[in-house]
């Protein structure tokens, strides 16, 4: 093959993402972020973004804050403003599954490109220190007896927290529409009501609470992953019977109409930016599970998640 014929296909082959990635050339990425900044879409996408570029995969990377309906205006933005594009990424996860299904927005997550979950989250339920309880036994003891007795407080409707609390009712027999959950706008709120005794349990990630619990000033009293979190003495619903697990869990999707060749090779991309030493430090630091799932792998958890969730979020009256 001539020399000109044979870089004039390489050239082809990169821009349809064929190419191994050792052969592509670090590439300008655009990341769209469907929050405000601070939050955590906004630090995970610009975590990730400093990964792409740590692992030489990325040799920019632009952020687009885009906040409101739980991700969805972002999201619409996305769609119709990244087509075809094989070097956008979005950040999402499970808060907007749920806007999706309470809010139904015109543009669906089924219109982009699923390329992996990177992250887990997993919520921690606690009782203020002077509460009467002292288990989850005793909590789920309270709720089957008077479930509206039982307050519930945590982040806005529909949140992790919100569907696993209508999950554990679930699981030990209670109607999930019944449950009595004080949504606040934030966590300092919550954790004010917590702190004063105006919601009987509440419900955050674990480092959203973690300085009251080593204070003494909230007792943990079950994890919602399926495992006990490294470094965490604390146990999970499932060893105390209640068959429960749910994760905040964070992905990233690609732009609508990427060819499965340019899908891969964003999968692959993505793969090598969360084996670098800037991803292990953001995760380190922001106390994030890792929770890689890519490609097919990953459109198919997402599709069950969707079922999971429509699912409990009808009986428990969130739609």
């Amino acid at each position: 093959m001539r020399r000109d014929t044979f870089l004039k296909s390489l050239a082809a082959m990169a821009a349809v993402g064929a190419l191994p990635l050792s052969a592509q050339a670090a590439v300008a990425m655009k990341m769209m972020l469907p929050a405000n900044p601070g939050g955590g879409w906004d630090t995970t996408g610009r975590a990730l973004g400093k990964a792409l570029q740590d692992a030489g995969v990325a040799s920019s990377v632009t952020y687009d804050n885009k906040g409101g309906a739980a991700g969805a205006i972002g999201l619409a933005q996305f769609v119709n403003g990244s087509k075809g594009d094989p070097n956008a990424l979005m950040v999402m996860g499970a808060v907007m599954l749920g806007g999706i299904i309470t809010g139904k927005p015109p543009v669906n997550l089924s219109q982009a490109t699923p390329i992996a979950r990177l992250t887990s989250e997993y919520n921690v339920f606690v009782l203020p220190s002077n509460s009467p309880f002292k288990t989850m036994a005793d909590v789920v003891a309270q709720l089957k007896k008077d479930p509206g007795s039982v307050k519930w407080g945590g982040g806005s409707r529909g949140s992790t927290e919100h569907i696993a609390a209508a999950m554990i009712a679930r699981a030990v027999g209670v109607d999930p529409a019944k449950i009595n959950y004080v949504a606040f706008r934030g966590g300092g709120e919550a954790t004010a009501a917590i702190l004063g005794g105006n919601v009987t349990i509440g419900g955050s990630g674990y480092s959203e609470f973690a300085e009251y619990i080593n204070a003494g000033k909230m007792r943990p009293i079950g994890v919602t992953s399926g495992e006990r979190l490294a470094g965490i003495n604390v146990p999970t619903l499932k060893e105390q019977g209640i068959n429960v697990e749910i994760g905040n869990w964070r992905g990233v999707y690609g732009a609508p109409g990427i060819s499965a060749e340019q899908r891969n090779a964003l999968v692959a991309t993505v793969e090598k930016a969360v084996k670098s030493q800037a991803w292990a430090e953001a995760l380190k630091k922001n106390d994030w599970t890792p929770a890689w799932l890519g490609g097919d792998a990953f459109a198919k958890f997402v599709d069950e998640e969707f079922a999971s969730l429509r699912d409990t979020m009808t009986k428990s009256g969130m739609v």
